[in-house]
């Protein structure tokens, strides 16, 4: 998936302004779109009614490569919003398998490791990916066309040998194969709609703030995402057994409290340089994200596991179909105001985050004690 969503995700700013003139407005206008197959990542529970999760999860990949390697033929805007469509359809059904199996076959205390580990194979991929389009761009001028359809081509052959290669494995306990909300999951709801609310932020406008404000070049946008994922490939391992260690409540409390600072920063920033650190260290926040994903696995029920990865993907997408559209207007008029909503967000993460008990499991889903911060406070000074 990285391997060829990377490719797709580097060359979108650039494609769009260079080939089909974009402004805020339509860039929005497309991330929006681009949402919505994750806002419907609900129905995935519907088509595990015909399909095993395995199958179901290589079909979307399919869909997705197909996807990025028809992006270059239609450089307009409604071709471009049939193909993100399109890609988007795998790219969000193949992540909702994704999530499920990962909760289903790793043991808790194993999960944020793990995780960690498949953040490192993933920067690895997209490593992989950035590396080629920098050599084939920079070097040998190749379109964008040419590299949509290798990367396309490639993950398609990939894809092909996966379905060959690999045994159906057991997926342990049966899940249930209907939607449902639960009460007590009701932080983790709220934590999975914020965290889809900054994403925007993150993906859409700060990456095109590189673009538009500051100039960078596809060079210069794949180098970038090299660093991010050179980090995520060092870090992220040591990232996934940190959480381990010091639980989820305070990486999530420190995670929140360092993207304030960043959206602040960007609202403020004017030196290219400083705007690309702020970057960097963005994404690296992103990398502790793993937290919420082992709190959900900590407190919920092993048969909840397919039907609320759908239903949290749903969750995650509400604001993230709504903002880009309406924020890129906003960014018309004021580009930093777009941060400081971004800001808001995070508050509003940290807020939740201090809600998360120390040891969470099930029946210990949130901190029931309203005086629990206060009396935190009070043990922090005594200590």
């Amino acid at each position: 998936m990285p391997l060829v969503f990377s490719v797709w995700n580097a060359l979108l700013n650039n494609f769009v302004v260079e080939k089909a003139q974009f402004s805020g407005a339509e860039i929005g206008m497309l991330q929006s779109l681009r949402e919505v197959p994750g806002f419907l990542a609900f129905t995935a529970v519907f088509l595990l009614l015909v399909l095993k999760e395995q199958t179901l999860a290589l079909i979307a990949l399919a869909i997705m490569c197909i996807g990025v390697a028809a992006t270059g033929w239609l450089p307009f805007e409604l071709g471009l919003y049939c193909t993100t469509v399109l890609m988007s359809i795998g790219f969000h059904y193949f992540e909702t398998i994704n999530q499920s199996l990962t909760l289903q076959w790793l043991d808790k205390d194993k999960a944020a490791h793990f995780m960690g580990k498949q953040l490192a194979v993933k920067s690895f991929a997209s490593l992989l990916a950035y590396g080629s389009i920098w050599i084939l761009m920079e070097w040998y001028e190749v379109s964008y066309t040419i590299v949509y359809m290798l990367a396309g081509g490639v993950g398609l052959i990939i894809v092909c040998l996966l379905w060959a290669s690999f045994d159906t494995f057991s997926h342990g306990t049966t899940q249930h194969k209907h939607m449902f909300l639960r009460k007590r999951y009701w932080l983790y709801y709220a934590l999975v709609f914020f965290s889809g609310a900054r994403r925007q932020i993150f993906m859409v406008f700060a990456s095109f703030m590189m673009v538009e404000k500051f100039g960078y070049s596809v060079g210069d946008i794949s180098l970038l995402f090299i660093i991010n994922y050179v980090f995520n490939l060092l870090f992220a391992p040591k990232i996934g057994k940190w959480i381990s260690r010091i639980g989820e409540r305070r990486a999530l409390t420190i995670e929140y409290l360092g993207l304030l600072i960043v959206f602040i920063s960007y609202a403020l920033v004017d030196d290219s340089r400083i705007a690309a650190g702020l970057y960097i260290v963005d994404h690296l926040f992103f990398a502790m994200a793993i937290a919420v994903k082992t709190y959900f696995q900590k407190i919920a029920d092993h048969k909840d596991f397919a039907s609320t990865a759908g239903v949290s993907f749903t969750i995650n997408h509400i604001a993230a179909v709504v903002i880009p559209a309406l924020l890129g207007i906003v960014w018309l008029g004021s580009p930093s105001l777009v941060f400081y909503i971004g800001a808001g967000f995070a508050f509003c993460s940290l807020c939740l985050a201090l809600n998360i008990p120390n040891t969470p499991c099930l029946g210990n889903e949130v901190v029931k004690n309203p005086l629990f911060w206060a009396n935190q406070i009070q043990v922090n000074k005594n200590l």
